[in-house]
């Protein structure tokens, strides 16, 4: 049975098998399946952590995960479309940035103190779009109230009597009613009025050394928000600006901060994805002299503790990071993951080699997925009236000049794409907002070679592409 302060609603992943989260990833990512399926697995895993009962839950540790392969092959969009699907906190870090502490360089609990905010900033957007018609309404009687003044209770005298007050009241209501119903429908978006915004005075503070207020968890503006008032300026804004900024002003009244806060913990803790990209960077061969490997593995040592569970403080309070789920990537090239300290090495138990990219696969990069690189271009240039078609052949041809430049040169994965790409249409995106007409214009097999061939065969030449 679950305890109700532990339990989490899922929106999305918990109606999704293994199967059904790889047949999303399809969608955005050609090939890597053995990887795809991992994660999958891993994701699902989450969610049936949370459906066991309270004496075993916790002792449930995720997988992580080391995705191996070259720059360019998936790895970083396959964590990112994860994260989406799921609906979780997500960051990716460069472990390459982080520095053993007491070296300048952030410190490695910087990323869950980041991973938290991001949270809070996704529950607070997601409350506020829930609160946002009646947050909506509030602000169109903020501003009536300022365009049409609510009549005040007059004095009992000779020129106000009880019924000219109440006719007074008649005719103002009716009036009010007449300019509610246009600010709803926008008649006087364009109209001019002088609102009250709020003004920080909070003095600018400089912070020398690797951390700043923010990381340290100190919240100066909270703790000096009600010692100092608010001070407010006048303003003059249209209309339809005021709706917007007084909406969310009503908004930000609507929200329980404190519920919004304990819930962006809770998914940290128990949704929170870390991508930790480079991590062959701080993996070197171990000795006894000196020099950058000892500064690497002190990274790696302070990363062991986050990765194995532990309790970081933000400026939220503390969080635990027992159950968030942790996916490494590298090329290792030089290094491999067996150069990694064993303790690192054991807190990632699943590792995946991805595979470079092949023509046929660069072809499928080009044409499937739903933001597909072709279709890009052409959604591009159709803002210019610019119909944009490949043929069959041209397509191929691109899907081959990547793959040979990729072998001879800098192996860069799908990235080639984008810049043979640029390349290949220069002259197109540069000239399209000179045609007076619309146009249809296709791209075929014999401008690519005219475009692209000289530059592939020469591999000086070819090292511009990127």
């Amino acid at each position: 049975m679950k305890s109700k302060s532990d339990s989490i609603t899922y929106r999305q992943d918990q109606e999704f098998t293994p199967t059904q989260i790889v047949s999303e990833l399809d969608k955005y990512i050609i090939g890597q399946h053995d990887a795809k399926k991992l994660v999958a697995i891993a994701l699902r895993n989450r969610w049936r952590r949370l459906q066991v009962p309270d004496d075993i839950r916790d002792d449930i540790m995720p997988n992580n995960i080391i995705l191996i392969g070259p720059t360019g092959v998936g790895k970083t969009e396959i964590a990112r479309r994860l994260a989406k699907l799921a609906n979780a906190p997500f960051i990716k870090v460069e472990a390459s940035k982080y520095t053993e502490v007491g070296y300048v360089g952030r410190d490695v609990e910087s990323m869950i103190r980041d991973l938290t905010e991001l949270a809070v900033v996704m529950v607070r957007t997601e409350q506020t779009a829930m609160v946002q018609e009646k947050a909506q309404r509030m602000a169109e009687e903020r501003i009536l109230d300022i365009l049409i003044p609510s009549v005040k209770k007059h004095k009992r005298d000779d020129s106000h009597t009880p019924e000219t007050a109440a006719a007074d009241e008649e005719l103002n209501e009716k009036t009010r009613t007449r300019f509610r119903e246009k600010i709803k429908a926008g008649k006087l978006d364009d109209r001019e009025i002088e609102i009250d915004v709020p003004v920080d005075q909070l003095p600018s503070m400089q912070v020398f050394g690797p951390f700043n207020m923010e990381e340290m968890g100190v919240n100066i503006q909270e703790m000096l928000g009600g010692m100092i008032p608010k001070k407010v300026k006048k303003r003059k804004l249209t209309v339809a600006e005021a709706k917007k900024m007084l909406t969310s002003d009503e908004a930000q009244k609507l929200i329980d901060q404190e519920s919004v806060v304990k819930e962006a913990v809770r998914r940290v803790e128990n949704t929170g994805i870390v991508f930790i990209d480079e991590v062959d960077k701080i993996a070197g061969t171990r000795s006894a002299a000196g020099g950058p490997d000892v500064s690497r593995e002190g990274v790696q040592r302070d990363l062991l503790p986050i990765v194995e569970g532990s309790t970081v403080g933000t400026k939220y309070g503390m969080v635990r990071t027992d159950h968030i789920l942790f996916i490494a990537s590298g090329a290792f090239h030089v290094s491999k993951p067996s150069d990694l300290i064993p303790e690192l090495q054991g807190r990632f138990p699943i590792r995946v080699e991805l595979k470079s990219l092949t023509e046929d696969d660069f072809v499928k990069i080009l044409t499937l997925p739903q933001n597909a690189l072709l279709k890009q271009y052409t959604a591009l240039m159709q803002t210019e009236g610019i119909a944009l078609t490949f043929t069959e052949d041209a397509i191929r041809s691109i899907a081959r000049i990547a793959t040979r430049v990729n072998e001879e040169v800098e192996n860069i994965g799908a990235r080639r794409l984008h810049t043979i790409m640029t390349s290949l249409l220069e002259e197109i995106l540069f000239d399209a907002p000179d045609k007076t007409t619309s146009t249809s214009m296709t791209i075929g097999d014999a401008m690519v070679a005219e475009k692209l061939n000289t530059i592939a065969k020469d591999k000086d030449l070819s090292r511009y592409i990127l």
